[in-house]
């Protein structure tokens, strides 16, 4: 990964596309918000959830591969490629899973026990119903999810 050369931030104001209350930071040309920004495709719709959780035992490729095939009934989504997965030695498991409208990628920890999955679709789902779904499959001991 490069770094620009200058990392000088710019006041907020002179950043173009920030609307008044938003909160953002500035480097050069780049703008990271943390709230809504201006969207450029009001046409196409996006949604995205991030749910993240603990469990008590260390999730398997196998379940990664079985929860998001789930997944994607519980979110009314076609499925494109069956799920692919990947474990890094340092890292843990990967999963994803390729849908017409868009997909999933998930993450799993072995330490500590943790995952996190990020749902995105250009078609409408029920957060409330993914997040009651990925807390029963995993049996989480805490979880926590959030629209982006």
């Amino acid at each position: 990964m490069t770094r620009p050369s200058s990392t000088t931030a710019r006041p907020l104001h002179s950043v173009r596309g920030l609307e008044p209350g938003m909160v953002a930071t500035a480097l050069d040309d780049v703008v990271v918000t943390v709230e809504p920004s201006r969207d450029l495709a009001p046409s196409i719709h996006r949604q995205r959830l991030v749910i993240e959780g603990t469990c008590t035992a260390p999730i398997t490729d196998e379940a990664i591969r079985t929860y998001l095939t789930q997944l994607s009934d519980v979110c009314g989504m076609t499925t494109l490629i069956a799920p692919v997965t990947h474990r890094s030695d340092r890292y843990g498991w990967a999963g994803w899973i390729h849908w017409e409208t868009s997909g999933a990628h998930f993450y799993a920890w072995e330490s500590p026990l943790f995952f996190s999955i990020d749902i995105y679709t250009c078609k409408a789902f029920d957060a409330v119903e993914a997040v009651r779904f990925t807390r029963d499959f995993f049996d989480a001991t805490d979880i926590v999810a959030r629209s982006v």
